[in-house]
């Protein structure tokens, strides 16, 4: 049997869902946070060492936990959004898609044919190694695309990408977005901000839940007073260093 989308059931009924995201390769860490009580937890390939291959291990590490996992390939790319599929992700979220066509790309490559371009292969993981009956039938039931807009040109497309048949959810990227609008490194920018609000705003009102990547608490509240339901509040490996910077300060200082 295909494994339920918790992740997508959750989008459907606008239960607000809180993520971290994980960009430490291997599956000792995001075990351990997968039992910190998140919704779902991103195992990011496009801005970390984590590859196509770790990714196995990580889903299997998360399998036996009451969490989503939701894998962001490197780029909107047909042979990366086939290989995550086959090795069982069931939650895409692809990065920097700046149109309605760039979004359509995206689904094709997550749909068998006639409906899409995804190759076939009976003996993936995604289909119990060849035990799940009627698996390409019934994949697309499960599968969930969250796709991102995080430049200028991609906040004046949002309700034609929302239009997308297929495209399930959309992600603001601050810190693209900010340096798209001329503010790298600054997403707490005034003009940044005013710019996140309208886009989550245009989501909710095309019709699709509107998620973020915040990495303070005050940013990820506000983000959710203006109607994110699903919010990533956290990156391990700024957690990481940021508590051990403090340890080490409170010593030295001490």
């Amino acid at each position: 049997m295909t494994r339920t989308n918790a992740f997508r059931r959750a989008l459907a009924v606008g239960r607000a869902q809180t993520g971290i995201w994980c960009t430490i390769p291997g599956p000792v860490v995001i075990e351990a946070l997968a039992v910190a009580g998140f919704d779902w937890i991103v195992i990011d390939t496009e801005h970390s060492l984590t590859d196509v291959p770790d990714t196995l291990g990580m889903m299997q590490a998360l399998a036996a936990h009451p969490v989503s996992a939701v894998v962001r390939p490197a780029a909107n790319d047909t042979v990366l959004i086939k290989r995550l599929l086959d090795l069982g992700a069931q939650t895409l979220l692809v990065p920097m898609v700046n149109s309605a066509e760039e979004a359509r790309a995206a689904v094709s490559a997550m749909r068998y044919a006639p409906r899409g371009v995804r190759g076939v292969s009976g003996m993936t993981r995604a289909a119990g190694y060849g035990t799940v009956d009627g698996y390409m039938a019934r994949a697309e039931d499960e599968l969930c695309l969250v796709v991102q807009v995080e430049t200028a040109a991609a906040l004046g497309a949002i309700e034609a990408i929302a239009a997308v048949d297929g495209v399930h959810a959309l992600f603001v990227g601050p810190a693209d977005l900010a340096a798209s609008m001329g503010h790298p490194g600054d997403p707490a920018h005034p003009e940044v901000q005013a710019a996140i609000e309208d886009a989550v705003r245009r989501i909710v009102a095309a019709g699709r839940p509107a998620g973020i990547l915040a990495t303070d608490d005050a940013a990820a509240r506000r983000y959710i007073g203006w109607g994110t339901t699903f919010t990533a509040v956290g990156v391990d490996l700024a957690l990481l260093a940021g508590a051990a910077r403090d340890l080490a300060r409170r010593f030295r200082d001490g």
